[in-house]
């Protein structure tokens, strides 16, 4: 038997309790119950025990604390339950991590759901933790390789740089993130499935992840049908196992599919502890939950690694302004838009570029490669500006240089934006520079001097 698993197993016998606080359920409202017995034992955000009178077993939450009784909100819908039926004071919510957890898929609590056993380590985390002290934290660090020459070039990705992915439904989210989280380097993968369908978390940790990817992972997955208690702890829990290598010196990408589904379940817990909803049917407190999730990844303090954290919103109808993209966009490193239209002409990944940004430029590229992104930006956006006039026939050639640059460019740089790269971040640029090649710099009579 291995050390660590051995001192996991004592720290679990230690920490076994031979007694705990009961109460009993004195109300049942919909989706809440009252316990009573526990006000002067319990705080906000214990977990509960619940047996009903059929032996059914489920969790529950502290919502509301009382002089007289909790609130508490069960994990599931409260068919079944009776009054007096009895509720366990279990105490603050943490997990625990432990390098074993490396290969395996987890619920939010800790729990194997790959049909094998599972010990939990030595050190209980909270699940909401505080990020590390802002005058401490590391500079953004080196570029990574991403297996993909967008990301190597145009919008690079640097370690503890935090991202945001922005798309529809059925664009390509979970395609794209899925090449993410295979070619990013890192030094362990930290990945929140939540409200994923069920058949979906199979899939990904077999064919999409394979056992390469999964065997530097841990991923913790919620699936749709779990309650809004549930799906909203995937993202904590997630998290936390995160901060736990990373508190190891470890670098982790961190990947949470979706923060929307996140918010979501907040709504359904907040409302139902009476918070009103206001920002277009979320309450008050969602901008603090995304954000405070969101500033918990990022570069680490002293000896700690850093979190590389990607995190993917759904945005019906590509509507950047709704309220968690809004939100979410505010506080990362940079966002990536995926948009329905060039998914459905056939170029994978629908990255529209001139509507994605990296913060970490101009400092993650030397001048060079910095005035290959610009002229490639240049470039696109000429195009897009004469596109309607192109399709309708309506462009003279001739009548402009920079829409006669862009139109002979555009072929090759749209192929470049789903290239995968086998390569490195020099493999990336060197073909970058080879679709621009045969173009004219601005001012120039030749071929561009400026990328040269």
């Amino acid at each position: 038997m291995q050390f660590p698993s051995l001192a996991a197993l004592q720290c679990g016998l230690a920490g076994l309790q031979s007694t705990r606080p009961a109460g009993r359920i004195v109300s049942i409202g919909r989706g809440t119950v009252g316990v009573d017995g526990l006000a002067d034992r319990a705080c906000l955000g214990d977990l509960v025990q619940i047996r009903d009178r059929r032996g059914d077993v489920r969790l529950g939450e502290v919502l509301q604390l009382a002089p007289d009784r909790l609130t508490v909100l069960p994990d599931g819908a409260p068919e079944g339950m009776a009054l007096g039926d009895r509720a366990v004071l279990l105490g603050p919510s943490t997990i625990a991590p432990d390098q074993g957890w490396l290969g395996r898929v987890i619920d939010p609590f800790g729990r194997p759901l790959d049909g094998r056993g599972l010990l939990s380590g030595t050190q209980a985390r909270i699940l909401r933790a505080a990020p590390p002290p802002a005058t401490s934290r590391h500079a953004l660090g080196r570029r990574l390789e991403t297996g993909l020459a967008v990301f190597n070039t145009l919008l690079p990705l640097v370690r503890g740089q935090r991202i945001g992915l922005f798309a529809g439904s059925g664009v390509g989210k979970s395609t794209l993130l899925s090449r993410l989280a295979r070619g990013v380097q890192a030094d362990v993968a930290v990945i929140a499935l939540i409200g994923e369908r069920g058949r979906e978390v199979r899939e990904f940790t077999d064919r999409v992840l394979g056992a390469d990817g999964l065997r530097r992972s841990v991923v913790i997955a919620a699936t749709s049908d779990r309650s809004a208690l549930v799906r909203r702890r995937a993202a904590w829990t997630a998290m936390a196992v995160a901060e736990h290598f990373r508190d190891q010196g470890a670098h982790v990408l961190f990947m949470a599919d979706s923060v929307t589904r996140f918010a979501e379940a907040h709504r359904e817990v907040a409302l139902a502890a009476g918070e009103v909803a206001s920002l277009r049917g979320y309450p008050p407190s969602t901008a603090q939950m995304i954000m405070g999730l969101a500033e918990r990844a990022g570069p680490g303090a002293g000896d700690m690694g850093d979190i590389t954290a990607i995190f993917s919103v759904l945005v019906a109808g590509s509507d950047m302004d709704e309220p968690v993209a809004d939100i979410l966009r505010g506080v990362l490193d940079g966002h990536v838009v995926l948009d329905r239209t060039i998914a459905e002409r056939g170029r994978f990944p629908a990255i529209d570029l001139l509507r994605s940004v990296s913060r970490s430029l101009p400092d993650a590229a030397t001048v060079e490669e910095n005035a290959l992104i610009g002229r490639a930006r240049h470039l696109l956006g000429s195009y897009e500006r004469a596109e309607m006039m192109i399709q309708a026939g309506l462009y003279a050639p001739g009548s402009d240089r920079d829409i006669d640059d862009a139109i002979a460019a555009w072929s090759a740089l749209d192929g470049f934006l789903s290239q995968a790269e086998t390569g490195d971040t020099s493999d990336s640029f060197a073909r970058l520079k080879t679709c621009l090649s045969t173009i004219s710099a601005p001012g120039m009579a030749g071929p561009t001097a400026a990328v040269a």
